[in-house]
């Protein structure tokens, strides 16, 4: 007999809640099938990987072809896209992602997203139909307001009271340590992307989608992402990310379809992440040989199905959504 003590075999959320997401599930589902949106599936594991300086994936040895690495993917976005230039038409997909050293309260290293690309739809188009999605799935559940809608540069100048495209870095130094973010200074240098994504974090996310659902758009093009430039202003890409109670749900784009700047882009995440000392994916030239035969103009967004579970039904943490977060796979 063995004296092991029994592990705790049961899973962390209760039956009521696998239910909550099956019915989530059916009214995607129904939602993109009355638009005529195509679902789709595509590999989890793939040969290439993102080169975002802020993503870290899982690989997993080498494939039955003789390749050393296979990857887990973090989205199926390079996929998808292959499928829009290949003629699919606009296309959904529900599925698992992947992303290492993303794990505590809101996060889970496994995760449930929720992906569509539209053709023939800008950011405009996008943000509207992505506000009736949620709008139909927060129904009978949770009472909201009638959604916001920010650009970037209102959401600091309100939250932050700063303008993140014209202030230097002594004004950034300076909102951080009036907020009490004595070390930021040292944290974030020179290196302005950082800068933002520490100030937006920390004050200007928290106050987002209290109570409703906050679409913030157009973005700093220096912040990596798949996004158009915005035609009046290179110094902002066609981006827009989505938020309930101070959580961010989704993030979405007027697709690039320039090859070659889809290329500079990935040279320019290599470099961030040869100066930050991490490992060096290879560009995903599937991806790029794609993109050259022609993406159509398309609009695309990732939703985090558990994310919006919690906060719909204002749950205290990611694995309350889930039956068997990381801690009891």
């Amino acid at each position: 007999m063995s004296n092991r003590a029994p592990s705790d075999w049961r899973p962390s959320c209760p039956p009521a809640m696998l239910r909550r997401r099956a019915e989530l599930l059916r009214k995607i589902r129904r939602f993109f099938a009355e638009r005529e949106v195509l679902e789709v599936e595509t590999p989890l594991l793939s040969h290439g990987t993102v080169t975002d300086p802020h993503l870290s994936v899982f690989s997993v040895g080498g494939g039955s072809d003789g390749s050393s690495r296979l990857f887990l993917q973090t989205s199926p976005e390079f996929a998808m896209k292959r499928l829009l230039a290949a003629g699919s038409g606009s296309i959904y997909q529900i599925c698992k992602a992947f992303r290492r050293d993303e794990s505590g309260r809101f996060h889970n290293p496994e995760f449930t997203l929720l992906e569509w690309y539209r053709v023939g739809f800008g950011l405009d188009e996008l943000i509207e139909e992505t506000d009736a999605l949620l709008q139909i799935l927060s129904e009978n559940i949770r009472p909201l307001a009638a959604s916001e809608h920010l650009s970037y540069r209102e959401s600091f100048l309100r939250h932050a009271g700063i303008d993140p495209l014209d202030a230097g870095f002594a004004d950034f130094a300076g909102c951080a340590a009036s907020h009490g973010l004595q070390e930021a200074e040292a944290i974030c240098g020179t290196d302005r992307s950082i800068w933002l994504d520490l100030l937006f974090s920390h004050l200007v996310q928290p106050h987002l989608g209290r109570g409703r659902f906050t679409f913030v758009r157009d973005f700093p093009a220096i912040l990596p992402s798949l996004a158009r430039f915005k035609p009046d202003d290179e110094r902002l890409v066609e981006r827009v990310e989505v938020f309930l109670d101070g959580l961010e749900l989704g993030n979405g784009f007027f697709e690039l379809c320039d090859p070659l700047e889809q290329e500079y882009r990935f040279e320019r995440d290599i470099a961030a992440r040869i100066d930050a000392g991490l490992p060096v994916p290879e560009k995903d030239r599937r991806l790029l040989d794609a993109l050259k035969a022609g993406l159509p103009d398309c609009a695309g967004i990732a939703l985090g199905i558990d994310r919006l579970l919690l906060g719909l039904h204002r749950l205290d943490a990611i694995a309350d959504t889930l039956a068997f977060p990381l801690a009891k796979a």
